[in-house]
This record gives C-alpha cells, structure tokens and sequence, in this order.
C-alpha cells in the first residue's frame, strides 16, 4: 500500500471528480473522453488487451493500441486477423476519437522507450498505459529451467513493462487522469507448476507496485496491478491448450460459477481504474477472479 501523503495525487482535489469537458473535443462526456489511451498485448479478437482496448473506447478514449502477432503464431491458439481486430475497435469508438496501433516485438533491449516514443509520435500526450502484454511458452518446471528462458520471460513482462512505465510518466505532463495499470497472475496466491518463468517475471511486477506507485504518484500518475485469474483467451480450449484436458477440468472445478473468466471479466476493473472514479485506489494489487479457489 503507498502510505499517507503519496495517496493523493498532485492536481486532485479529494471532493472535485474531474471530468473533460466535451466543448474542447467536440465529444461526448464519457468517462475518458478527450483521453488517449496506450494498450500493449492486443493481438486477438479473444485477449485480454482487445477487452480492455474496446472498454475504453466505449468510454470515449482515443487508443494506440501495441500488437506483435508473431508470438501468437507460436502458440498452439495461434494468431489473429489484426486487421480485423482494428476495424473491428474503430467501430466502437466515439466520433471523432481516433485509433492508432504500433507492431512492436517488446523484447528488445529499448523496446518499452520505443513503444512511447512511437506512441507518442502518433498520438500526441498520453493518459493512460496498460501493459497487457506476456510471453507464453518456453517455460518449465524449476529442474528443467534454462537461463534463456528466464531471461526471456523478463526481458518481455518485466523489463519492457518497467520501461514502457518510466517513459510513460516521463512525457506525463501532469495533467489530471494520469493512470498506469500493470498484469500480474496469481503466483502469490497458489503455486504455478511448470511455468517458473513466467511466474518469476509476473510477481517481480506485483512485488514492486507500491514502490513505483510512490514514485508515480510524485508525477499525478495512478498506478495499480491487476490478477485477472484463469481467463480463457484460447488457452482453456481443449482444441488450443497449452495443457491436458484433466488439467482444464480440474481448474474449471475450482471456479463456484461454472465458468472460466472471459477476457471482459478483468477488462471491466482495469477500465474502471484508469477513470476519475478510481482516483483514491493507489499502489494496489487487485485479484479479479470470480471466486476461484486454489
């Protein structure tokens, strides 16, 4: 948790809810109108990132949205029509909002600084970030773990998350509605057998979340990370699994409602805690899973 003074924001006030008024865009009066927003991982039609890119564009965001296909071809849900997937959020979009994205592989050494330098280059000042992106696959269990397997597990959900962050508030202007929002899993609440990897890069994120939020705040920027818990974004299909059918049905037994999440489960937190509403929920790490039971 950020403690004291670091709650508040700079330049908002605890009893003013601070909305955009829709004269300076010619806009609607959605909860992000005359906001633009940067969303890394959205590939597919059935990710996380394509739930939360269409959530705020519903709440009247301009979007740059981050999609690198080629990781999804390696998988066995393999990729997405990305064209498609574009025209397919423009149609959600408020008039006169506008929608751009960036192809971008989030592996490389400067790739978090080159994804809001070109974000920025297109869009002008950002609002918003979230880091939706993951790399999947190449993990294992502890004893078979290589060290180009950590590394690269890092390099993508860590490193360029870490980075993407301070370049983000770097061109942060100050301006309220500054918000970040980072994806961790649920390594902290249970273990996750043969995926070391990938758990490791996860909660590094949630571990340092208070200590970024600190420094965040600092710059009236709100940071927050979320759990969004099993959601089948392909990968709970027993036709595209990275996992056999009893492992499926012995996760879906632990869900009280009968169902996996769907992407739009998480979607909904993380589009409420980029608005005003959110202002005074700072530093947190938030599990979104319907229950789940370990």
């Amino acid at each position: 948790m950020v403690q004291d003074a670091c709650l508040r924001l700079p330049n908002e006030r605890a009893d003013v809810v601070v909305r955009p008024m829709a004269g300076a865009y010619g806009r609607g009066m959605g909860l992000l109108s005359g906001r633009t927003a940067l969303v890394t991982g959205v590939s597919r039609r059935r990710g996380i990132g394509f739930a939360v890119a269409s959530r705020l564009a519903g709440l009247g965001a301009d979007l740059v949205v981050h999609h690198w296909s080629p990781h999804d071809a390696e998988q066995p849900w393999g990729a997405d029509d990305v064209p498609a997937l574009l025209t397919g959020l423009r149609g959600r979009l408020d008039p006169g909002a506008q929608l751009h994205d960036v192809v971008l592989d989030l592996a490389g050494e400067h790739a978090g600084e080159e994804l809001v330098a070109e974000a920025v280059a297109r869009a002008g000042h950002l609002d918003v970030l979230v880091c939706n992106h993951a790399r999947s696959g190449g993990d294992g269990r502890l004893a078979d773990l290589s060290v180009g397997a950590l590394d690269a597990h890092w390099a993508v959900n860590t490193r360029s998350t870490l980075m993407a962050t301070a370049a983000f508030a770097a061109q942060h202007d100050g301006r309220p509605g500054g918000r970040v929002v980072w994806m961790t899993s649920g390594q902290a609440l249970g273990p996750m057998p043969g995926e070391v990897a990938y758990a490791t890069s996860k909660a590094a994120l949630a571990g340092i979340t208070p200590t970024v939020a600190a420094e965040l705040a600092d710059r009236g920027i709100g940071l927050n990370t979320v759990n969004p818990g099993p959601v089948n974004t392909g990968y709970l299909d027993v036709e595209t699994a990275d996992r056999p059918p009893e492992v499926l049905e012995a996760v879906l037994s632990r869900f009280p409602g009968g169902r996996f999440g769907e992407p739009d489960d998480p979607a909904r937190l993380v589009a409420w805690l980029v608005t005003d509403d959110a202002r005074w929920v700072v530093g947190q790490v938030i599990s979104t899973e319907g229950g789940f039971r370990r």
